[in-house]
């Protein structure tokens, strides 16, 4: 059985999609590209895909990852185009690697973000920004199942900075343009949360709502502070292989 791991997209409109109509898309796109998917035992088989940290309904990614279990070897950049010509545009398949390293979901601990705030002026948010890094603590409450729970959300963001960017919007309309770095802890730390303690902090409030979009998710290196590619160990594994197989050709006996 081959596993193959990709990284997918969800850009402009749909980023409205949801987890679930991804997941009904991907399926109708498996079909399609005629991949030869392992399946799950039981009653209702289903194809063997796995969902990795999905980045909520309404946001924009660069950097939404899975796995599925093959029947037949395939070779991944094929599969990749195949895929990607099968979905619709937007939900775009720009990566794919043959799994040869256990454990995709350990290497995403943390996620870049990046939050546009139209409507607020950029020294505005530099000073909220300032006063949240400057503060030990940001409590914020969301709604959950068993009712509204209260949580810090400063602990878990590791980076967070203004970027200035006049691309793609009105010049005379002020923007500005959040840079967050935040690691995956429990319970999960969102933007959006990060923009409740802003408010909290600073009374920063868009007028309207913030575009958000994940840059990158993969591990967080806390000496540099930076979030590395999870594929990088599958594709360094799958370069280190052959080197191996040669080394041990040379060595076996005549």
């Amino acid at each position: 059985m081959q596993r193959i791991r990709l990284r997918y997209t969800k850009r402009g409109r749909l980023r409205f999609t949801s987890h679930r109509d991804f997941q009904r898309a991907f399926e109708r796109a498996l079909r399609r590209a005629e991949v030869p998917m392992a399946y799950s035992a039981g009653f209702t088989p289903h194809p063997k895909v796995s969902y990795a940290n999905a980045a909520p309904t309404g946001t924009g990614s660069e950097a939404e990852y899975l796995e599925i279990a093959l029947t037949e070897a395939r070779d991944p950049e094929r599969l990749r185009a195949l895929l990607d010509e099968s979905l619709p545009a937007g939900l775009d398949v720009v990566d794919a690697v043959e799994a040869r390293v256990s454990g995709l979901a350990d290497r995403l601990t943390a996620s870049v973000w990046e939050l546009r705030l139209d409507g607020v002026d950029p020294a505005e948010a530099e000073r909220a920004v300032a006063a949240f890094n400057a503060a030990e603590t940001v409590e914020v409450q969301r709604k959950a199942k068993n009712g509204i729970r209260t949580f810090d959300t400063r602990s878990a963001v590791a980076q967070l900075e203004t970027h200035s960017s006049t691309a793609d919007r009105p010049t005379d309309q002020p923007c500005a343009i959040l840079r967050l770095v935040v690691r995956h802890v429990t319970p999960a730390v969102r933007p959006d949360d990060v923009l409740s303690g802003l408010r909290a902090v600073a009374d920063l409030a868009p007028p309207v709502p913030a575009a958000v979009t994940r840059l990158a998710q993969g591990l967080f290196d806390e000496e540099t502070g930076t979030v590395t590619d999870p594929l990088a160990p599958d594709r360094e594994a799958a370069t280190a292989l052959p080197m191996a197989d040669s080394a041990a050709a040379a060595k076996a006996p005549v």
